[in-house]
Parts: structure tokens; sequence; C-alpha cells
């Protein structure tokens, strides 16, 4: 075995870093509150195994040992022996802020932690807890076993040994490293996401149709799927968290939600997650 991972949160981002962490030999402790969403957690953990074998990139025999690398708990305490926790909750900052105060009460004191968070400032996570030098971002994309990128992000204490340590993990899983300051959004959001909201602007002010607006930066900006189609696969309440925290954090009305994205959430309309966003799944 190549170690022990601490994954809180068995969601769409959970299982997916359970999955590669898996896949390359480490063994890992799948936390969450809810049975069902271990169940369903894993149950796409397999599935997303068997569609990487038949794709030629994976043994279908080895299938059945990755999985068993993973156990799934709903004991916070099973993540107490891990080399690094990692939280992937959803991008609420009082849950993560709980959530890190109660692993870093739990794991041993050598333990990293480190959030999945896309937007919340790693320094205020690790404000929650006694470790700060040990607390760091690590911030996958989605779908994680098919993305490359991880954004990695220093803490105002975060120390060299933390930093290093993550982003040879990074390189372990054949994934590349970003390094970004601790700023709300980091890289990769705080370009997207801008992006997203004015197209959200341009369906609200009635500049064209959704499937105009996604047509055009499909085929005129080589984007392999439009902007709405994109906010629907993230969810709809996903991006209007992360504009939330960027536009609190920066103070600068650019980040400012679109009524229509509000509106929308308040609705359950959420993307493909809730079967309706933009468009109808």
């Amino acid at each position: 075995m190549e170690g022990r991972i601490g994954v809180a949160g068995a969601g769409q981002m959970g299982n997916g870093i359970a999955h590669v962490f898996a896949v390359v030999g480490f063994e890992v402790r799948l936390y969450d509150i809810a049975q069902s969403q271990l169940d369903r957690g894993m149950a796409t953990i397999a599935k997303n195994l068997e569609r990487q074998s038949k794709k030629g990139g994976l043994d279908a025999l080895l299938i059945p040992t990755i999985l068993g690398r993973i156990t799934p708990t709903l004991e916070l305490r099973d993540l107490s022996d891990v080399d690094i926790a990692i939280e992937a909750a959803v991008e609420n900052e009082a849950l993560k802020l709980d959530l890190f105060r109660r692993l870093d009460g739990i794991v041993e004191a050598r333990t990293i932690l480190a959030s999945n968070t896309s937007s919340i400032p790693i320094t205020k996570i690790a404000s929650a807890t006694g470790r700060p030098d040990r607390v760091i971002g690590m911030h996958f994309m989605n779908p994680v076993p098919l993305m490359t990128l991880v954004e990695v992000i220093r803490g105002h204490s975060t120390s060299e040994e933390t930093f290093a340590y993550v982003r040879n993990l990074v390189t372990r899983l054949g994934k590349e490293s970003a390094v970004s300051e601790d700023y709300p959004g980091f890289i990769a959001n705080r370009i997207l996401m801008p992006m997203l909201n004015e197209a959200i602007f341009a369906l609200h002010e009635g500049v064209a149709t959704a499937e105009d607006i996604d047509k055009a930066m499909k085929l005129g900006t080589n984007q392999p799927m439009g902007p709405l189609t994109l906010a629907d696969s993230i969810g709809l309440d996903t991006v209007l968290a992360i504009l939330r925290v960027m536009h609190e954090g920066f103070g600068d009305p650019k980040f400012r939600p679109c009524p229509l994205l509000v509106k929308m959430v308040n609705a359950g309309h959420l993307g493909r997650k809730s079967g309706r966003g933009f468009y109808r799944y």
C-alpha cells in the first residue's frame, strides 16, 4: 500500500478523489454522514472503473482489488490514522469550518488536512484548526478521474513541508498541479465563473437563447461545451455559491451573481443533478 488517505464527503467530488487514490495503490477511508450517499458513491466508483477498463485504461481484473482499498464509513473517527484527510463537502463555509474543527480533534498531529474547496480561502479554513501549518488546498477538477489538473493553494501559514508533500502526492496520482495564491476562486474559478455568470446575464437580458449562447461559445471559441451547459453540469447552486464567495471576498461588483441564477437556484432548478436547469435532463 502507498499510504492512507481520508476523504470526507462521498459526493461527486469525494468519490472521484477516492477513486484516483485507490487506483494508484492508496488505502482510502471514505466518510459521509449518510449511508445512501456512501452507497451511491461506491456504486459510482465501480461504474467509472468499469468504464475505464472498457476504454483500455485499466485491467478489469484489478477492479475488485481497487474497490477493496476503499473503506466507506459513517464514523469520522475512522479517519484518525490517515496521512492526509481531504475534505470534499459541499461549498458551504460554515459546514467546512465545522468539519475541519472536528477533524483537527480526531486525526494525529502529523496529519495534513486538505480542502477541495473551489473558492473559500484556505487561510479562513485553517483558522478553524490548531495546525494551520498543515492545512492546504487541493482543488481537484470535475470529473476527477478524467481531469488532470489539481490546484494547490497555500494558506497564510502553510509550511513548505506540507506544500512539498501535497505537490508530490499530485504527481503520484499522475496529475499536474497549478499553484495559486490564497484568493477567493483561486485560478480556474476566478476566470471561469465570471464567464458563466455573463452567459447567464446574456440569457437574462434576452441577448440570445440558451442554445445560441452555447453554440456561439462552443463553436466560436472552440470550447468542448457551452457555458450554460457547463453551468448545468457543475450545478447552479455550486456556481452561485462560488460567485457569492468571490463577490463578498473581493467586494467587486463584477462578481455579482445574475438575478436569473439566484431565481433558478431558489426554484430548485440546479441543472443536470435536479433534472432541470437551463436545459431539461
